[in-house]
């Protein structure tokens, strides 16, 4: 399995150098800038599958780049862990509100930020550990390539295995169709918006069983979305 792909932004040399050599211990791949405009450029060279982000930065502030990775339909998707030295409630409560999926105050353990990592991770993406992917009676391998739902094993094409598995690691959220292109067929994809459609209703089709409810949901004028049943 590809090793998951994690942009650290902390402009405290020290600690970044610290947490870059105990994720790269633990099997992840680190890009590391103390710079808030630098780590937008990084994360739309290549999309990281998790970003920890410090507040207080150089350049645009975390909070602001926080904002502008959500905005941005290829980032949308991604994980944010905040790192910061403010204690107020509110300060908190905004950067949960912008964005940011999981919250921690310095000082901190390192060992606890990679507790909270590898507890995203294993929600948002646990198919980079080559573990199985459950979402209500769907079952996903994603080492053999296997879909079972309610015990019957399903035949789906490339195409919807890679929907399925993109929708599965993020239950219940809301895709728009640019955002289901650009995770399923990549950023470099010239595939059109309709042809989600198509393949939404191969998907459809293809996980259907006899007694059992369509679990993928279209939310009108905003997308899709899997609600495990």
């Amino acid at each position: 399995m590809p090793l998951a792909k994690l942009l650290l932004v902390e402009d405290d040399p020290a600690l970044s150098e610290l947490l870059q050599y105990r994720f790269e211990k633990e099997g992840y791949k680190v890009r590391t800038t103390p710079d808030g405009d630098d780590a937008l450029v990084l994360a739309s060279e290549e999309v990281p599958d998790l970003v920890i982000l410090d507040w207080m930065i150089e350049g645009t502030s975390g909070l602001e780049v926080c904002r502008r990775l959500r905005r941005d339909k290829a980032t949308a998707h991604v994980p944010i862990i905040m790192l910061t030295a403010r204690e107020d409630e509110d300060d908190r409560i905004r950067g949960l509100e912008i964005g940011a999926d999981d919250y921690l105050t310095k000082p901190f353990s390192p060992r606890e930020l990679l507790a909270r990592v590898s507890a995203v991770m294993r929600r948002i993406r646990p198919a980079l550990a080559g573990e199985m992917i459950e979402a209500g009676d769907l079952m996903l391998d994603p080492v053999a390539h296997r879909v079972e739902r309610l015990g019957e094993v399903l035949h789906l094409g490339p195409t919807e295995y890679r929907l399925l598995k993109f929708f599965m690691e993020s239950p219940r959220r809301v895709f728009s169709r640019n955002q289901l292109l650009d995770g399923v067929w990549g950023t470099e994809s010239d595939i059109e918006l309709r042809t989600v459609d198509v393949h939404i209703r191969r998907l459809r089709k293809a996980i259907e069983v006899e007694g059992a409810v369509d679990p993928v949901r279209t939310v009108r004028s905003a997308g899709y979305a899997l609600e495990p049943v």
